[in-house]
């Protein structure tokens, strides 16, 4: 394999902004691990509210979605992506998005399932996330370009958003009592499934039309403020909503015209070329910067 093409100046220089998104990142996956065991010794102790540790290290991952979607969205704003970041990112992304939702259903449902079925899901989970990550990376750095700003295959982030946001709606159902049901298997099936769509060959939006400059109609405006509103009010389900509404869309994505998808992706520029360094897979590089939302590589 020859060495990438046009390599930066400083690769390994590091901006502020974008980096401290993707710390925050990091430690809120990292906190998600620590509030699960918690959970976990207090469950097997039979002394406390063991689901209120879990539905907190819940709502770290997904504050460590937000951070991870606002990392790239700086970087590209200020024009401060670089192979640093790139790295960085990867390694937040696979604490917060792999190890944190594998763990975090194996020690509330997983670990009931015969024959360490459950251990080998997770696990299953994590390396195909950890593969996704990598594979990607590569693309990045050599360049691997598709012609496409869309994901292809579900990304990392959405995929633990998924979980995470499932396994909130299922703990405040069940309350502590979440192995009454079917809810085990079928938090089983969907990690597993997830697993395999992070390597399908659906495309989903990027959304990386949207940016500060984002101009919005008033009734899109008036929606936007609703899902914001019903996020707030209804945090125990409306999460789990719009990430299956996402997982859905890229199935439904073929079937759309065009028009609807510009409309719904605010993406104004699908029928233009992109320029040759920014069609990579997830990044792109150019004068000595990588073009990249650092989700996309997730």
């Amino acid at each position: 394999m020859e060495p990438p093409p046009h390599r930066p100046d400083n690769p390994a220089k590091i901006f502020l902004l974008p980096n401290l998104m993707t710390a925050g990142n990091l430690i809120f996956g990292f906190l998600a691990v620590l509030k699960i065991f918690e959970g976990t010794i207090v469950r097997v102790s039979g002394q406390g509210d063991w689901a209120g540790y879990y539905v907190t290290s819940i709502q770290c991952i997904l504050v460590a979605c937000l951070f991870d979607l606002l990392d790239g969205r700086l970087a590209r704003l200020g024009g401060k992506e670089s192979p640093f970041g790139i790295e960085f990112d990867s390694l937040a992304d696979i604490v917060s998005f792999g190890v944190a939702p594998a763990l975090l259903v194996f020690k509330i449902v997983l670990y009931e399932l015969p024959s360490r079925i459950g251990w080998l899901i997770a696990v299953f989970y994590l390396v195909c996330g950890a593969l996704r990550l990598a594979r990607f990376n590569v693309a990045a750095t050599y360049r691997l370009g598709t012609g496409t700003r869309n994901f292809t295959g579900f990304p990392i982030p959405a995929a633990a958003g998924l979980i995470s946001s499932l396994t909130l709606l299922l703990l405040d159902i069940y309350q502590q009592d979440l192995t009454i049901g079917y809810a085990k298997y079928g938090l089983a099936v969907l990690m597993v499934f997830l697993s395999f769509m992070m390597f399908s060959k659906f495309e989903y939006p990027s959304f990386k039309g949207f940016n500060w400059r984002t101009q919005f109609s008033p009734p899109k405006f008036l929606l936007a403020v609703a899902v914001l509103g019903l996020n707030v009010f209804y945090y125990h389900w409306m999460p789990a909503v719009m990430f299956l509404a996402y997982l859905l869309y890229g199935f439904l994505r073929p079937f759309l015209s065009r028009a609807w998808r510009r409309e719904i992706e605010e993406d104004e520029d699908d029928d233009s070329p992109e320029h040759p360094e920014t069609t990579s897979a997830e990044h792109g590089a150019g004068n000595g910067t990588v073009a990249t939302d650092h989700i996309r590589r997730s």
